[in-house]
């Protein structure tokens, strides 16, 4: 292995101030995924990568809820009849 990989010391800036923005963003924006909150601050002017902010949102906890189907479904062309046979006019099961 080569020593310079061997020696290397990683040297991750302090996020303390990224992690506050984020929270800030998030609390007032609960709906904002990271994207979206990526955007925000590079229009404040921090310059972070996408990367550490989706590593950062995740770490807080904020993972964005998917949304639940409104329980409405699309409606059905016929239905179904327990005396219907199979052989009827419309040859599918369904009796109109």
């Amino acid at each position: 292995m080569d020593p310079a990989s061997y020696r290397y010391k990683p040297r991750r800036r302090g996020q303390a101030e990224l992690e506050k923005r984020i929270k800030e963003i998030c609390e007032t924006r609960v709906r904002y995924g990271y994207r979206r909150v990526q955007v925000l601050l590079r229009r404040e002017g921090v310059q972070v990568n996408h990367k550490r902010t989706y590593r950062v949102y995740r770490e807080l906890g904020l993972q964005l809820r998917a949304k639940r189907p409104s329980g409405e479904s699309a409606p059905s062309c016929g239905k179904i009849v327990p005396g219907c046979s199979a052989q009827s006019d419309l040859g599918d099961g369904f009796c109109a």
